[in-house]
């Protein structure tokens, strides 16, 4: 086992919520249908798509930050603890990287929305 790549993001709440009332379709860009549907079912909504984007954000990191890779190819589900399901550009990145494990946390804390990725290797 090795980890290939470690990423973390903040997102300010009100900073978020700005950008999401001044240009609404961004929800669309950023996120998937299901993602969208659970978030609309949350308590607190642009808390849980703030979580949400900032796991997205942080699997790129862990990837290097490669250009070219689409929001809508990282889908953060959670039952209890997030899960990161990707696909496409994403996918082709991992696959490069030889990345075969996600693991994942989310945090709400006041203003802010926090994530912590490390991308994982399973071959030695």
């Amino acid at each position: 086992m090795a980890i290939v790549g470690i990423g973390v993001d903040v997102v300010d709440l009100a900073r978020f919520e700005q950008v999401l009332a001044r240009t609404p379709d961004i929800v669309d860009r950023l996120f998937t249908a299901s993602e969208q549907k659970s978030a609309a079912g949350h308590q607190l909504p642009v808390m849980s798509l703030a979580g949400r984007f900032a796991v997205k954000e942080a699997v790129a990191k862990a990837l290097g930050a490669p250009a070219g890779m689409e929001f809508h190819d990282c889908e953060v589900s959670n039952g209890g603890a997030p899960v990161v399901t990707i696909s496409g550009t994403v996918l082709a990145v991992a696959d490069s990287l030889g990345v075969d494990r996600w693991h994942v946390s989310i945090s709400h804390d006041g203003p802010v929305a926090i994530a912590y990725v490390i991308a994982e290797s399973l071959k030695p």
